[in-house]
């Protein structure tokens, strides 16, 4: 679908409100990088959010897709659906997020595969989680998850501010 969008030039998103999309537009403003399937770890007396490069237990690291899309949120009791009111709102997704962009009033990136029409040019950009997730989370303790903290999934790879 978002191939056939950027094929005709449309560019939906910027013409409509996240609430007014259809949802098959608001799903394909996912890119696909995986980065919002890593597990997020919170301190608690500061409220602050870590990424990790620990995958959800439904990440497929290979192809940084869910491998269980359909019934994640029964499968996996904290993962958080976005909608158009939370997209803007939460602060843990990544910046490169398409949807944290739209809602913030800004455009896609050149790399996004609505944009590029090619969905590989997100792994191509250094977007993707492809090739960096440690384990799953199922995998470690919770000891061995703070000890995968990392800074990269909260940043934009220089490969993807490239003009």
């Amino acid at each position: 679908m978002g191939e056939i969008l950027a094929r005709k030039g449309e560019k939906f998103w910027l013409d409509r409100t996240l609430a007014e999309l259809s949802r098959s537009e608001w799903e394909s403003l996912c890119d696909g990088c995986g980065r919002c399937c890593l597990v997020k770890l919170e301190e608690e007396d500061t409220g602050e959010i870590f990424f990790t490069d620990v995958g959800c237990r439904l990440l497929d690291a290979k192809t940084a897709r869910c491998s269980d899309y359909g019934h994640r949120s029964r499968r996996v009791k904290d993962c958080i659906r976005l909608d158009p009111d939370s997209a803007g709102a939460l602060d843990w997704l990544p910046p490169t997020c398409a949807y944290r962009l739209i809602a913030k009033g800004k455009d896609l990136p050149r790399w996004h595969p609505l944009v590029s029409g090619r969905p590989d040019s997100v792994i191509e950009a250094g977007v993707s989680v492809i090739g960096r997730v440690s384990a799953l989370e199922d995998d470690l303790s919770i000891d061995e998850q703070i000890d995968r903290v990392v800074s990269w999934p909260g940043k934009v790879p220089k490969a993807a501010k490239q003009k």
